[in-house]
């Protein structure tokens, strides 16, 4: 047990950048440009992928999804974390944390199994050209989509639930931007065992073996793609698949690093860096990857800024 006032704590300190507070209003710049790139990047894909008929096939579907996905996950982080940088003293009440961490927690995990859907749908793409439309099909995609969603958010109900009943009834800074796990079960005034385990298991359980299903998908479409004749067709069979290996690589290699983990390891610089990454960096990473490495994204958004430009001319 940890010493300390024994009162219930009903609100927390958040220390994030206030040790540098002569780079506040710099970073306040920089994140807020970065985030309105997010917001318009993702909203432009979204868009375009609604707009034009060309895209409305599974791989898009579930890359719409994963856009406004990445858009509410960066919602529940960010502008709090703009005004705060102009606060001289960031506070956050209990409830408020706890909704801060199961929704961002829930958004977190919903674009970790949306990534594995995507795996899926390009391993049936590739590997089961003939049977894609009848495999993939309309009503498919929208129960992995609400599995996804329905799932993230009850892995995230679970572990929220785990943390915030332990007992916080002393220290009550949080040595973070936002309200996360480690920093928060450091603050408890009781280690518990069982909690701890529970989320370590729920953590590995969502992401290795997502990271395992994405890994396997991977495994039989290389399988494939070296069983095609010509180098121009691997090639194009590849590129297919190189914007999504892109951004599940960053996603998955930032929360492992984070999530998986000893609690000993924990230090606040480090995981204020990471977390910068998965939190705008990330986000922005979808929308330019997309857009810059997928042909047919390119070709719609050329098509919709050329119906802009003939209306505005009209």
């Amino acid at each position: 047990m940890k010493q300390g006032n024994q009162s219930v704590v009903k609100e927390f300190t958040l220390i994030g950048f206030s040790r540098f507070p002569g780079l506040q209003v710099p970073l306040f710049m920089v994140f807020s440009v970065t985030y309105l790139a997010i917001l318009a990047g993702n909203i432009i894909i979204v868009v375009t992928i609604r707009r034009d008929s060309s895209l409305h096939i599974p791989m898009y579907f579930f890359l719409a999804t994963l856009s406004v996905s990445e858009t509410c996950y960066t919602l529940t982080i960010i502008p709090n974390m703009l005004v705060n940088l102009l606060r001289e003293k960031a506070t956050i009440s209990f409830i408020g944390c706890i909704f801060q961490m199961y929704t961002f927690s829930g958004f977190a995990c919903t674009n970790c199994l949306l990534l594995t859907v995507m795996g899926y749908d390009r391993y049936v793409c590739i590997c089961k050209p003939l049977h894609y439309p009848v495999l993939m099909n309309q009503r498919l995609c929208a129960k992995l989509v609400v599995f996804s969603v329905l799932g993230g958010f009850l892995i995230s109900a679970v572990y929220s639930f785990s943390v915030f009943t332990l007992p916080y009834c002393g220290p009550n800074k949080i040595n973070h931007f936002f309200c996360d796990l480690a920093p928060l079960l450091q603050l408890a005034c009781a280690q518990s065992y069982v909690g701890e385990i529970l989320i370590f298991l729920f953590c590995v359980l969502l992401v290795v073996f997502s990271f395992f299903l994405i890994l396997l998908s991977y495994i039989l479409i290389l399988n494939t793609i070296l069983k095609i004749p010509t180098a121009e067709g691997k090639r194009k069979a590849f590129s297919t698949c190189a914007s999504h290996l892109i951004v599940v690589v960053v996603h998955f290699g930032c929360a492992s690093i984070i999530y998986l983990r000893p609690q000993s390891r924990y230090t606040l610089d480090e995981d204020m860096f990471i977390s910068i990454t998965y939190t705008l960096v990330t986000p922005l990473l979808n929308p330019v990857v997309y857009s810059l490495r997928n042909k047919d994204v390119q070709v719609a958004l050329k098509k919709s800024l050329g119906r802009a430009t003939c209306i505005r001319k009209v």
